[in-house]
């Protein structure tokens, strides 16, 4: 109901919403946010919003504002990594230049060892997405990518990369696709995709990557560590990773417990987008949207 009901919400709402799982508008007010996470002992990836351009001097212009936020990881001493979408950096609007400016990034990156994660898209990028991460990871070691466990096609593209890496983030996948791209019931069903999840986590595993574990389902959670336990996986082999503002609870509980813990945070002023997408995938949101509408919170 509150994926369908998205439509008919002021914007004004969606912009009050937002305030709990973006840091602000400005790289400053991502600073501060990473700060206070890192001094409660949370690594963090800083992300900034936006998505497809139409031009490469739109794409110039978001590769500066990345370079602007490497500057400032450097100058303040934060315990950051970065995420990129290569769409927004035009992926679909020039192949080679995308490319020369994620291998800037990177570089730009490494001088301080710092690390960068390829974000995965809709189904429209992910074969580009895959191979511009193969082509970049030869020459830059401190970059990873995201799978998506809802995808048919991620246990063809799990064994083709964990063959080639060692940094991989699996996270269960938010965009609206066609159902035959999608695992059986994905579409219907969250929770479906959790089997599929842990395939793929345990693949990681045994293949001795490190393995980004980018999951608010508590019950999923529960199997990962048991998994953990039983199989004496190495904490250094893996971290948790939830969005800024979601299941902090949960967040705080698992670092108590001694696990790395990664949080998410998205600044920037494209901030529409991003906050739709989190409704349309925890619905637990729409809480705050009755909450922004009654002025109550």
């Amino acid at each position: 109901m509150a994926a369908l009901a998205i439509p008919f919400i002021p914007r004004a709402l969606i912009q009050k919403i937002s305030r709990r799982y973006i840091a602000g508008d400005s790289l400053a007010d991502a600073i501060a946010r990473v700060q206070t996470l890192n001094a409660c002992g949370f690594s963090t990836t800083l992300d900034v919003l936006g998505e497809t351009v139409l031009s490469m001097s739109e794409a110039e212009a978001m590769a500066g504002e990345y370079t602007k936020v490497l500057e400032a990881i450097r100058a303040h001493g934060l315990n950051t990594e970065i995420s990129i979408k290569p769409s927004a950096l035009g992926l679909l609007v020039d192949e080679a230049e995308c490319e020369r400016l994620v291998r800037q990034i990177l570089k730009v990156a490494a001088a301080d060892g710092n690390f960068a994660c390829i974000d995965m898209e809709d189904v429209s990028c992910t074969q580009k997405e895959i191979d511009l991460f193969m082509r970049v990871e030869r020459e830059h070691g401190n970059v990873g990518l995201a799978l998506q466990a809802y995808l048919k096609r991620t246990y063809a593209d799990t064994d083709r990369l964990l063959r080639k890496t060692s940094t991989v983030r699996i996270c269960k996948g938010i965009y609206v696709e066609d159902r035959s791209h999608l695992v059986e019931r994905a579409s219907k069903d969250r929770a479906a995709i959790n089997v599929h999840f842990m395939e793929h986590v345990s693949r990681c595993f045994k293949a001795g990557a490190f393995v980004g574990i980018a999951t608010h389902d508590t019950a999923l959670i529960d199997e990962i560590l048991a998994l953990v336990r039983r199989e004496g996986v190495d904490r250094a082999k893996f971290e948790f990773q939830m969005l800024l503002g979601v299941c902090e609870p949960l967040r705080d509980t698992l670092l108590g417990m001694g696990f790395n813990v990664r949080v998410y945070v998205p600044y920037g002023k494209d901030w529409y987008g991003y906050s739709t997408r989190r409704i349309k995938e925890n619905p637990s949101i729409a809480g705050h949207v009755i909450k922004a509408m009654l002025n109550l919170g």
